[in-house]
C-alpha cells in the first residue's frame, strides 16, 4: 500500500493571489438579473400527459427556464429543496423543486469561463468560478464571499463547518479555513497522481485519485486514517452510502468500502472500463457501463440485479422500480426484484436530466429550457 505524502504550510505563510478579473479573464458574480433577456414560451409540455400514463406517471410541474433563445441548459444540479438550471453562457437559475417556480436568476460569469461544481453546507451555496472560490446566498444569489485561488480546480470543491476543500491542477488538495478563505495545509497522494473527487464532513475528508487511491485524511491536518488502493484511476464522483463508500475505478470494478476503515465490503466486476461514477440509492447501485449499459447491482450483496443495453442514467428509483434513460430516446422503467422492463415510453424531447436519488421525483428538460418535474402516480 502506498503512503500518503503531506505538505504542510503555516497560516502565516501563505498568500492569496490577487489579480485584476479582467486580466484573468474572470468576472464576479452579477449584481443583478438579466435585464435584455428575450425568450420565448412553448405552450406545451416537455412530455405529453398520455405517454406519461403509460409509465405510471404524472407531471408536477412544468416551466420554461427565463435564458436567451441563443442559449442552450447545459446542466441541472438538486441541492436540498432547490434544483439549479445553468446555460452554456454561465446563466444561473434557481428554482423551488417542490413547486418550480422560480427564486433567482442571474449571470454566474462570462461565457466559456469554467463552473466547477455546485456546493450546499447549511444554507449557503458555494462554487468554483474561473479562478475563484465564490459563496452565495440561496434566496438572492447574490456572492457573499470570495477568494482568487492560486490554482485551478478540477473537481468541485466540498466544506464542513472549519474548512473548504479544493483539489487542483497542481495534484494537492488544499484546505482552506471557511471563515477567512486562508489555506492552512495541503495533501496528496504518495503517487503525486491528480484527484479526481473530495467528500468531507466533521470527522474526516476522503480523496480519490486518477492513480487509484482513495484516502482518507484528518479534517483539520494531513495525518491518514487509511488509504484504498484499486488497481487503476478512480473516476467520477466517490459516493457516501451510511457508513460506507461506493466509487467505480478504471480497472472495471465497483468498490463498496467501509468508512472507518477503507476495508473492503464488496466489489462487482464488469464488462469494460469505466469512465462515470456510480448513483447509489438506499438498496441498489447503478453503474454506467461503457458500450454496455445500465447495470443494477444490490447495495447489500454486491450482486448483479440486472443489465440494460441502452440505459444510460438513472433518473429516480421508487417502490423497487428504476426510471432509466436510455440512448434510444426512451424512459424505461425497471422492476429491480424481478429484473425485468416493465414499461417504455418515448422522451424524444428530452435532453437533459438530473439524477435524483434522495426521493422518487424525476427532473428533465430540454436544451432550449423547458422543464419538468414528474412522480409517479400512487
Amino acid at each position: 500500500m502506498e503512503k500518503i505524502k503531506v505538505l504542510r504550510y503555516g497560516l502565516g505563510q501563505v498568500a492569496a493571489l490577487c489579480v485584476l478579473c479582467a486580466m484573468a479573464g474572470c468576472t464576479s458574480w452579477s449584481n443583478g438579473p438579466r435585464k435584455d433577456r428575450s425568450y420565448q414560451v412553448d405552450p406545451g409540455q416537455l412530455v405529453s400527459p398520455q405517454l406519461l400514463e403509460q409509465a405510471g406517471l404524472e407531471t408536477l410541474w412544468d416551466n420554461k427556464l427565463p435564458m436567451r433563445e441563443s442559449e442552450k441548459l447545459e446542466r441541472l444540479f438538486i441541492l436540498g429543496n432547490r434544483i439549479y438550471g445553468l446555460s452554456d453562457h454561465n446563466y444561473f437559475v434557481c428554482l423551488n423543486r417542490e413547486k418550480g417556480n422560480v427564486i433567482f436568476s442571474r449571470n454566474i460569469a462570462d461565457a466559456g469561463l469554467p463552473i466547477v461544481g455546485l456546493g450546499l453546507y447549511e444554507g449557503q451555496l458555494s462554487s468554483i468560478v474561473g479562478n475563484r472560490l465564490v459563496e452565495i446566498n440561496p434566496e438572492f444569489g447574490t456572492e457573499t464571499a470570495g477568494k482568487h485561488l492560486e490554482f485551478s480546480a478540477v473537481c468541485p470543491a466540498v466544506r464542513n463547518s472549519g474548512y473548504f476543500y479544493l483539489a487542483g491542477t497542481d495534484r494537492r488538495l488544499h484546505a482552506l479555513r471557511a471563515e477567512d478563505k486562508v489555506q492552512v495545509f495541503e495533501a496528496s497522494a504518495d503517487n503525486d497522481s491528480m484527484i479526481t473527487s473530495i467528500i468531507a464532513d466533521e470527522n474526516f475528508v476522503v480523496f480519490a485519485t486518477e492513480g487509484g487511491n482513495c484516502i482518507s485524511i484528518a479534517p483539520d491536518r494531513p495525518g491518514r486514517l487509511w488509504q484504498f488502493d484499486a488497481a487503476d484511476g478512480i473516476v467520477g464522483p466517490i459516493v457516501r452510502d451510511e457508513d460506507s463508500l461506493v466509487l467505480a475505478s478504471k480497472d472495471t470494478n465497483v468498490y463498496k468500502i467501509d468508512l472507518s476503515t477503507g476495508k473492503l465490503v464488496w466489489k462487482y466486476q464488469t464488462a469494460a472500463v469505466l469512465d462515470k461514477g456510480p448513483r447509489v440509492t438506499k438498496d441498489t447501485v447503478y453503474q454506467y457501463v461503457r458500450d454496455k449499459g445500465l447495470a443494477a447491482i444490490d447495495n447489500k450483496s454486491g450482486k448483479a440485479l440486472w443489465q440494460l443495453a441502452e440505459g444510460v442514467d438513472l433518473l429516480a428509483e421508487s417502490a423497487g422500480k428504476a426510471y432509466v434513460i436510455t440512448n434510444t430516446g426512451r424512459l424505461v422503467v425497471m422492476d429491480n426484484e424481478k429484473a425485468k422492463q416493465l414499461y417504455s415510453v418515448n422522451f424524444a424531447a428530452v435532453s437533459r436530466y438530473v439524477t435524483n436519488a434522495a426521493d422518487s421525483k424525476i427532473y428533465i428538460a430540454d436544451k432550449a429550457g423547458r422543464i419538468a418535474c414528474l412522480r409517479p402516480v400512487e
